[in-house]
């Protein structure tokens, strides 16, 4: 693609030669030009080490990666309170974060620098490891916009029609502190050193702009062409099966035509943690297992069926069968969930751990909260989990090169 620049915006050329210390740690006074010679070629490209191109996942394009990516095996969800006083600086930080972005997605590092008086310019965990297909999905939260406070940043009137933090549910056990937040980014790999290195350095970059809410880490593992398990040993996501189509995910997970302009070729990220009582469940029968879920644990099949993608027939069920309550829901949603560990729990000496399920939708009113509300009402897997954290945020479109994420949101 050749070279582009837009109003607001700055190349990408220019984003990996501009020095910042605020952006991608380099300053010409400090480390100076030698290091910027080094970290890039003569044409203006990252140097990759030992990065071979099927590692790489384009930032680039009409939506934003990590939505219908392939799932990666790692993955870490950081949410941030802006602090920024004004728009400008926000803005600012949104251009550091693209820059970083741009940088280590392609597989690139910056160099350490030439003054050992400075801090390096990069906290240096991912150097000589491969780009392992990191991807960087950012997600703007209702409170950017001023619901539930004032318009900091003027874009109130610019809301997404479906953005609101998600209803609670009856049976909801959330702790606000690891909920919600101005803005999310989720970054996924295939190396769990190179995606810390990527949320660690976001977070590196936001001092003075935003600080850090909170932050999970998720995992997932399966075979090629396999369906994962999550911590129940029951496949997870086998009905994305349905949609994963061009057209399938204009139906299902890309926003609307009549959403704001800056949304289109977005998502809305809808985020719950979910605590697994595993000790509970590791001491159900596996009959018991089975009719929570209404598959079959070894092969996926739905009650009444051979094959993990054989239709599912809701009859063949029991009543609070969780695929069952999905099927007649009647609407399907892209899930990304991850599994994860966070130690023991004091209070019981049971282990912490459960899953992050994340989806992705076109409308969460239609698509996700009625879902929401049918599980937490009849759902057997209630037996078994607690919802611990929640989260809804407007995921904009892609962008192209020389564009910062959410320039549409705040330049158009």
């Amino acid at each position: 693609m050749g070279e582009q620049t837009n109003k607001g915006g700055i190349s990408r050329r220019d984003f990996l030669k501009m020095s910042a210390v605020a952006g991608v740690g380099l300053a010409i006074g400090g480390a100076g030009m030698s290091a910027i010679e080094r970290a890039i070629g003569t044409d203006g490209t990252a140097q990759a080490v030992g990065n071979p191109a099927g590692e790489q996942v384009p930032m680039y394009g009409v939506h934003q990666a990590g939505i219908v990516t392939p799932q990666q095996t790692y993955m870490y969800l950081a949410s941030f309170r802006i602090t920024a006083p004004n728009r400008d600086i926000l803005i600012r930080l949104l251009k550091d974060w693209t820059r970083f972005a741009d940088l280590s997605t392609s597989g690139g590092s910056m160099l350490t620098g030439d003054n050992p008086n400075l801090p390096p310019s990069d906290t240096g965990e991912s150097l000589d490891l491969p780009a392992s297909r990191l991807t960087a999905t950012f997600g703007f939260g209702p409170s950017l916009f001023g619901i539930g406070g004032t318009d900091r940043f003027g874009i109130g009137g610019k809301l997404p029609k479906h953005l609101k933090d998600i209803p609670r549910m009856p049976k909801d056990n959330l702790d606000p502190s690891q909920s919600g937040g101005d803005i999310v980014v989720q970054v996924c790999a295939d190396d769990q050193q190179v995606a810390f290195h990527a949320i660690r350095n976001f977070i590196r970059l936001s001092t003075g702009s935003a600080s850090l809410n909170w932050m999970n880490e998720g995992f997932i593992s399966g075979q090629p062409g396999k369906t994962a398990r999550n911590l129940f040993g029951f496949k997870d996501g086998t009905a994305n099966g349905l949609h994963q189509t061009p057209a399938g995910f204009d139906e299902v997970v890309w926003a609307a035509e009549d959403e704001p302009s800056w949304m289109k070729g977005g998502s809305y990220l809808a985020f719950r943690k979910i605590r697994m009582l595993l000790e509970v469940w590791d001491r159900s029968s596996l009959a018991d297992q089975q009719d929570t879920f209404g598959r079959y644990k070894e092969s996926g099949a739905a009650y009444g069926k051979k094959g993990e993608f054989d239709a599912v027939d809701a009859s063949q069920m029991p009543d609070t069968a969780h695929v069952r309550l999905a099927k007649e829901s009647k609407q399907q949603i892209h899930r990304r969930a991850f599994s994860f560990t966070d130690g023991v729990d004091p209070r019981t000496g049971n282990v912490n751990a459960g899953l992050l399920f994340l989806s992705y939708q076109r409308d969460p009113d239609i698509q996700f909260v009625p879902m929401l509300k049918m599980m937490q009402s009849n759902d057997k897997l209630n037996e078994y989990t607690l919802h611990v954290a929640s989260g809804m945020y407007a995921c904009p479109g892609g962008v192209r090169e020389g564009e910062y994420i959410g320039q549409k949101l705040f330049e158009s």
